[in-house]
């Protein structure tokens, strides 16, 4: 199959050539960016020599028609609709990285991004791809569009307490730290090094905009309104988060029922691991033991005296939280198995 990548040049762009470089069925054949158009791929990302011998290109949405079979788009926030747009209009298949089509409710965008969607229309024919949760869906649908790095490792460890009608919907705390990689590749005064090493910093303590697929994709259970309060913090690594979710109980939840509701939840999902050991240094989910893989590791503990639980999630932000999930949304798309190009071991120590 014949794929292109549009906005290659960033970080989650360069992941997404990583894994298909050795994707069993796939070949890429167009890449392009608007400020490296002419460039060697391997001069924007070294370790693809002798991987991908393409130069990147200028945006050509017919030429990308002609050529490909699937487009991933790999741009800023506001910056893929009109693309998506004219690509799909043209017949062809798409998995978006961007937030462009993830929220349904095109006042989402007002609120959350601050302007207002050019195609609302459109929302309704996108699928919101978390392949554990959407998989049918994800199948049949020509536009998906990959979650938010912080919002799916949350939702993964969230979702099946809601399902089981166990939390007070009113009071979902989200404490979210993310490495520097989740800024992408441009530089601002706060990613030099001097300014960006040694921190945690707190950057939207309020109103981040994850919290609005988080609320969404719960709400698609409960049927009724959510509310998720969400903090993110910058730490002092590249890749990774891990999020530490406060949930508060309506009843008494036992360790043993914990454990059975996240193992019928996820047993039979390649790429969610429930961390959970009495012993060692490792008892809880760890986003150094992930890096460069596809998996969301999950865990949890319980605070009796409060009625909470602690529900943990981690994950590598640029795999299951960008171009992991991209390519597993184009395995479901496709028919091909699902771990293709991301069945390996997250890489230990970095």
């Amino acid at each position: 199959m014949k794929v292109g990548v549009i906005g290659a040049s960033g970080y989650v762009g360069g992941e997404l050539l990583r894994l298909l470089s050795t994707h069993p069925k796939v070949e890429v054949n167009m890449i392009t960016s608007r400020q490296r158009a002419g460039e060697l791929v391997h001069r924007v990302h070294p370790s693809l020599k002798g991987f991908i011998d393409l130069s990147f290109s200028n945006l050509d949405t017919e030429k990308l028609s002609n050529k490909c079979d699937l487009v991933f788009t790999s741009l800023p926030h506001g910056k893929s609709s009109s693309i998506v747009k004219d690509l799909y209009d043209r017949g062809m298949r798409i998995i978006d990285l961007s937030a462009d089509f993830r929220l349904k409710d095109p006042d989402d965008y007002v609120k959350w991004y601050g302007w207002e969607h050019p195609f609302p229309e459109m929302l309704s024919l996108s699928v919101y791809g978390v392949p554990e949760f959407n998989r049918e869906k994800i199948k049949g649908s020509r536009l998906v569009s990959c979650p938010g790095c912080m919002a799916v490792t949350s939702l993964i460890s969230i979702r099946p307490l809601i399902e089981k009608d166990l939390i007070d919907t009113d009071h979902i705390i989200v404490d979210s730290k993310i490495g520097s990689s989740g800024a992408g590749a441009s530089e601002n005064a706060g990613t030099h090094h001097a300014m960006r090493y040694g921190v945690i910093r707190p950057y939207k303590p309020a109103k981040h905009r994850h919290t609005a697929e988080i609320e969404q994709e719960l709400e698609t259970v409960t049927k009724s309104p959510i509310k998720v309060s969400m903090s993110p913090h910058a730490v002092n690594i590249v890749r990774g988060i891990l999020t530490t979710n406060h949930i508060f109980m309506k009843q008494e939840v036992a360790e043993l029922e914990l454990w059975k509701i996240y193992r019928a939840a996820y047993s039979a999902e390649p790429f969610v691991r429930l961390i959970r050991d009495k012993k060692g240094l490792y008892k809880f989910p760890d986003p150094k033991f992930l890096i460069g893989s596809n998996f969301c590791d999950i865990g949890f503990d319980i605070d009796e005296d409060n009625k909470r639980i602690v529900a943990l999630s981690a994950s590598d932000n640029l795999m299951k939280g960008a171009a992991g999930s991209a390519i597993q949304n184009m395995n479901v798309m496709f028919g091909f198995n699902e771990v293709d190009g991301l069945r390996f071991t997250p890489i230990t120590p970095v």
